[in-house]
């Protein structure tokens, strides 16, 4: 177990690295920094060169690998590291130099344990893209076939672990600080990085994902999951189909090959939606970078490190909430944050309505070029101190592919207006779902279960209620006492008696 003097060093030295770039400003001067930790900070910056303006994105890039991934998902929470950095850490990159494909191709050989000529005919060794954790290779297959080929960088695992192991150590300390620090739970927020990052660091989780995801989306046939190679893939190298599309981001070049943008931009909210509400396992990482058009205004997505699972239960739950926004029942939206326990029971439910109504109503009608998801999220965020509003992990993925896909959506189509696009199916989600048929056929099914549970219960019923008349219960066994012949060299002599004795009449009764 690492010291708590290696941990206070890395949070130092991490901290300094914070400081130069201006990154400790605003959490220095909030008010709701325990003092405490103001106090830390301010060391951490002794003697440093602040920028007038902070630059987050910078610090964690500065920071490595893992720092880059906990800033990208730090991005995705204003409500705790406030509006302005969040938007900055929107500028995170994950491109790095690549590694020589010469220790690419060792970690190949040693993940396969065999040579690469007996499962490719050729790899690129110049990659296609070099990010902080994997690196992507284009290569054909002994069988011919074009595949992309995505291998583990070298010394990941363990620069991950490490950090993370800090990171649990920093939220284990401040959070005991009370005050706002325990409401944004930080140490379920590291929870939450840990298992997101074993999940990415792992390619047959990855691999299965993409499987997954490829049979859930069968309902979406504009929507293109590419197949995964099993027979080349394990925990260090992904090899899945190659997508020869244009990428969303290159919009110049969608429009000189003739694609409908509106048309795309339609096909990917459909397609995350149903993802998100009506199948409960979404892709999480839907940048544009990701996302490909194919012939036939189709969408295909690469890249499933980053997954989102939501239960039936809170997919109602959302439904509702957005479908409430989008035609304004601000009271049912209230009801539902109530019902989910999101809400503390001692607040008022018309107030709460009110809070979301300043949120929503803004919004209604009008193109997301003027206000948006992004928008929206933010004056939930500000809502939730006032009403003591828990973090909820399981939705900060959700949130932030929200905003992913309506920046996609809006670069394509900037009229878009996503609650008109997203309305259909998610009125018809809920009809299916939540309507009478669905409520009769849960219980339906509840019922059906209930009477094949009968006849165990009836016999364990009886076994423990015999019918009147009967013969009683019969007392168990008792025990086979064991005779302890006495300790050490005397139980070894009687032993070896007894076996001498036995053997003896073994014989005897043989003559």
């Amino acid at each position: 177990m690492t010291s708590p003097l290696v941990h206070t060093w890395r949070l130092l030295t991490w901290g300094r690295t914070l400081a130069r770039h201006g990154a400790l400003r605003g959490l220095e001067r909030d008010l709701n920094t325990p003092p405490r930790l103001r106090r830390l900070l301010r060391l951490a910056r002794l003697g440093a060169r602040v920028p007038d303006v902070p630059r987050y994105a910078d610090a964690f890039e500065a920071l490595g690998p893992a720092a880059i991934k906990f800033g990208q998902t730090l991005a995705t929470r204003p409500d705790l590291v406030g509006e302005e950095a969040a938007a900055d850490l929107l500028r995170l990159q994950d491109a790095v130099p690549p590694v020589p494909f010469a220790t690419i191709a060792q970690t190949m050989r040693a993940s396969f344990g065999r040579p690469l000529e007996t499962l490719f005919a050729s790899i690129d060794e110049i990659p296609v893209g070099a990010a902080s954790i994997a690196q992507v290779h284009r290569a054909v297959t002994t069988d011919g076939r074009h595949v992309a080929v995505k291998v583990l960088r070298p010394g990941v695992e363990e620069d991950f672990a490490r950090a993370i192991e800090t990171y649990e150590w920093a939220a284990a300390q401040i959070e005991p600080m009370g005050g706002e620090i325990a409401r944004l739970q930080p140490r379920l927020v590291i929870e939450t990085f840990k298992r997101w990052t074993a999940r990415e660091l792992n390619f047959t989780r990855e691999a299965a994902s993409a499987s997954e995801l490829a049979e859930t989306m069968t309902a979406e046939p504009n929507f293109e999951v590419p197949a995964v190679d099993w027979a080349r893939t394990t925990g260090k190298v992904l090899t899945i189909e190659w997508i020869d599309g244009i990428k969303l981001s290159n919009r110049a070049a969608l429009v000189e090959a003739g694609y409908d943008l509106p048309e795309l931009a339609r096909v990917l909210v459909h397609a995350f939606l149903r993802q998100a509400i009506a199948d409960g396992f979404f892709h999480a990482d839907m940048h544009q970078g990701n996302l490909f058009a194919l012939p036939g205004n189709r969408v295909a997505a690469i890249d499933f490190g980053i997954m989102g699972r939501i239960d039936r239960r809170a997919r109602a739950w959302l439904a509702e909430i957005l479908y409430g926004l989008i035609t304004g029942n601000y009271r049912r939206v209230a009801e539902i944050h109530f019902e989910a326990q999101y809400v503390p029971a001692h607040h008022s439910v018309e107030e709460f309505a009110t809070a979301l109504r300043a949120v929503g109503e803004p919004m209604r009608g009008l193109p997301v070029k003027d206000m948006s998801i992004g928008m929206m999220l933010d004056g939930l965020f500000g809502i939730t101190r006032d009403f003591d509003m828990v973090t909820q992990p399981h939705l900060l993925l959700l949130q932030k592919t929200m905003v992913m896909v309506e920046g996609v959506a809006t670069t394509l189509d900037p009229d878009i207006n996503l609650w008109v696009t997203a309305a259909p199916l998610v009125e018809d989600w809920i009809r299916t779902e939540l309507g009478p048929e669905a409520a009769i056929a849960d219980r339906l099914v509840a019922d059906v279960r209930t009477l094949a549970r009968l006849p165990e219960l009836v016999r364990r019923i009886e076994a423990r209620f015999p019918a009147p008349g009967g013969a009683p219960p019969r007392p168990p066994l008792r025990e086979i006492e064991r005779v302890r012949v006495g300790g050490g060299w005397r139980y070894a002599l009687a032993v070896a008696a007894g076996a001498l004795v036995g053997v003896a009449g073994m014989l005897l009764a043989g003559w």
